[in-house]
């Protein structure tokens, strides 16, 4: 097997940057391409080609396997997986009307209409701050990419903030700005910065905040959120103040590795193309950080200035190098705990799977984050713009 090659740590190495070119300021229509001469390309769920030409294994093919056996790279007896194993435990009104779906909550039906395929109870929440650490671990302990003049600062919002650690974070680094976090589930701590407050909406919708406004928008994990980023990014610039800025930051649902070592039947293989399978389904973005989506979107909406800057993410404690090795430690310990709790609404509700087809597969997972001889990783990417002066 050749040797991998190993994801770049921020700490270490400058992610890359792309500059955009922009041809004309301001926002453009919903048809407008982004660039004279350029083809419109797709922004939106019902838009976007198929990913891999390479077939999506069903989940009677899962169950057809059978329980997997432990692999040679997996002994569960060894110091390895015992220090994962410890270290993975070490870490670890209407509105309140959840639905319960196979035993887990999901967002009450009278906040939104559209369909959210994440859990919002306490163990996917606990999933979703590990892997909220893992971001400020792989992001170099910075809030944002964009960048913000402190003194500018007056008021700020996080969409989709889920539990509202990255509000909470921004709130106490930037005490002397005013900082609202939303979501379509009241999961969020009462307990918070003074400068900062919660509230429930529906960005899919019109956003409930007046023009010119905020001096800076930020929106992180999101995929399967949208159906339209380029409808959500042109909401995101009316209420932008002139000069402010829009950073997204999100992932691809694809799980890669640069020395062929996920291979495409595996678990993790099929993991992303299944997930975008579903989320077509359901007119929904899965792999946001794919083919170019996020950047064209921005443009599309009459942003400027935008860049993109691309990370790593290991899915398991394989690299040499201990920043990449704790980020992928993280990784782990927030998809392993709840693999069945991501996979559930989209895998069972929306393609069908049974629940025993769910576990086989769950089970296949798990035994491939442990086998360090799979060097996977995904991949992140941060896009943020400004609206002109």
């Amino acid at each position: 097997m050749s040797t991998p090659v190993e994801p770049q740590s921020p700490a270490l190495e400058t992610p890359s940057v792309t500059k955009a070119k922009i041809s004309t300021p301001g926002p453009a229509s919903p048809g407008a391409s982004y660039s004279a001469g350029r083809a419109k390309l797709p922004t939106s769920a019902a838009e976007a080609p198929a990913t891999e030409p390479i077939g999506v294994l069903s989940g009677e093919h899962w169950l057809q396997q059978g329980l997997p056996r432990p692999g040679k790279n997996e002994d569960t007896d060894s110091a390895l997986g015992s220090d994962i194993d410890s270290s993975t435990a070490s870490i670890s009104s209407s509105i309140l009307n959840y639905r319960t779906i196979n035993g887990r909550t999901y967002h009450s039906d009278s906040v939104t209409d559209g369909e959210y395929w994440g859990p919002n109870d306490p163990k996917h929440i606990e999933a979703l701050d590990i892997i909220y650490h893992a971001c400020d671990l792989m992001f170099g302990g910075k809030l944002h990419q964009a960048p913000l003049i402190e003194s500018n600062l007056r008021n700020v919002v996080d969409i989709g903030t889920g539990s509202g650690i990255w509000a909470i974070d921004f709130a106490d680094e930037y005490n002397n700005c005013n900082v609202i976090g939303t979501d379509i589930s009241p999961v969020q701590p009462s307990w918070v910065p003074p400068n900062l407050q919660f509230e429930i909406n529906d960005a899919t919708k019109e956003w409930a905040f007046r023009e010119n406004h905020f001096d800076f928008i930020h929106m992180q994990f999101l995929n399967g959120a949208f159906g339209d980023l380029t409808e959500v990014y042109k909401e995101a610039y009316r209420c932008c103040k002139p000069g402010g800025w829009l950073e997204h930051s999100d992932l691809s649902t694809m799980i890669k590795s640069d020395d062929g070592s996920v291979l495409p039947e595996s678990a993790w293989g099929q993991w992303g193309k299944l997930f975008d399978a579903a989320g077509r389904k359901i007119g929904k973005i899965m792999a946001m950080a794919d083919n170019g989506l996020m950047e064209r979107a921005m443009r599309d909406a009459g942003f400027i200035n935008v860049k993109v800057k691309n990370f790593k993410m290991p899915t398991s404690p394989w690299p040499k190098d201990p920043k990449q090795k704790e980020i992928g430690l993280y990784y782990y310990a927030a998809i392993s705990s709840d693999v069945e709790g991501v996979m559930q609404y989209m895998f069972a509700n929306v393609l069908g799977w049974t629940q025993e087809q769910i576990a086989v597969f769950a089970a296949y997972a798990r035994r491939e984050l442990k086998d360090m001889s799979i060097h996977g990783y995904v991949r992140w990417k941060v896009v943020y713009g400004q609206k002109p002066e």
